[in-house]
């Protein structure tokens, strides 16, 4: 019979090697797929690069996507499953239709990651890759995404609205929403800049040039001249849904510090950009961000990274989806 001592030694060398076993599994790295799927980011790079070259619009879509991932459930690809009859799914919510697009691209990168290493590479990984490479492509910078994330097997429309910072909120909400998923003020201020490119939707800030307030028709906030040109492009009375105008006009399709400028010059999009001026902390990071480009996007790359790593499934947790838009059965 095993003595008392030799039994605790035991018990502590296995809860060692599990925990142990357990730290291997449970973090990112770095060329995760070297050896189970070699070819696996420049699989995804080229789906990326052919669809960037058919519509340049397609690199802002696909960082949104993965943002909108992320500050859900974490970068575990819930916002890419789609709805069925008993549950609303993420990409349907308010929050994320009809604005949220790139789906298709994520999709097809999926079909040919299956057709060269079946169920290796998740849906995941897939959306961090797309997204690094959207950046690079459209001006900003390569960096290395470090790899591993297994897929979720839930998507509630529900949890959005909780989660996703809205145009509309003031430095402090954004403050707090981005603090809620482990970013500073300063790198809130460095993702608010993936803003420099895309297009919204007129709903999204139409509040901001028609009866604003009982004293003053559209936010004073904004430059008169460029709330004139948003009102040609969104009437008041339009029932159109699908008007939408470039959230930085002079480089609508390229990373850069546009924003940052156009925001000093009274002319963000959003009331959220805007507010940014409103606090002298906020303000500063603007004045810096738009003096030095190469300095926004290494800090946007380190903070992607970052953001890439929020409440990841890795090891046994999650699954590796054959179909980015439904779980394994």
């Amino acid at each position: 019979m095993m003595s008392s001592k030799k039994l605790t030694q035991v018990c502590v060398t296995f809860w060692v090697v599990l925990l142990f076993s357990q730290s291997v599994h449970s973090h990112l790295e770095v060329g995760f797929y070297r050896n189970s799927c070699r070819r696996a980011e420049t699989i995804v790079r080229g789906v990326v690069r052919s669809a960037f070259h058919r519509d340049r619009g397609v690199a802002a879509g696909l960082i949104r996507l993965h943002f909108h991932d992320c500050f859900v459930r974490g970068c575990e690809g819930s916002v890419l499953l789609d709805s069925t009859p008993s549950n609303k799914a993420e990409k349907d919510a308010p929050e994320n239709y009809p604005s949220l697009r790139g789906f298709e691209i994520i999709d097809a990168a999926k079909t040919r990651l299956e057709a060269e290493c079946r169920g290796f590479v998740s849906c995941a990984d897939i959306l961090a890759f797309a997204a690094r490479d959207s950046f690079d492509l459209s001006g900003g910078i390569d960096y290395d995404v470090p790899a591993g994330r297994r897929d979720g097997r839930v998507s509630l429309a529900s949890e959005t609205y909780s989660n996703l910072p809205p145009p509309t909120f003031n430095v402090d909400q954004l403050t707090r929403r981005f603090s809620e998923k482990g970013f500073t003020q300063e790198e809130m201020v460095t993702l608010s800049g993936a803003h420099t490119i895309g297009n919204s939707h007129c709903k999204s800030f139409t509040y901001r040039l028609y009866n604003f307030s009982r004293t003053n028709s559209q936010d004073p906030s904004l430059d008169p001249k460029y709330a004139a040109s948003l009102r040609k492009s969104c009437p008041k009375d339009s029932t159109d849904p699908n008007l939408e105008v470039p959230m930085e006009a002079r480089t609508p399709t390229t990373s850069d510090v546009n924003y940052y400028k156009a925001i000093l010059a009274h002319r963000g999009l959003f009331s959220s950009d805007q507010a940014l001026l409103t606090n002298p902390a906020t303000a500063r990071e603007v004045k810096s961000n738009a003096m030095s480009s190469s300095g926004w996007k290494k800090k946007f790359a380190a903070a992607m990274v970052k953001m890439g790593q929020i409440e990841v499934l890795t090891g046994n947790k999650g699954e590796i989806r054959a179909n980015c838009r439904v779980i394994k059965s």
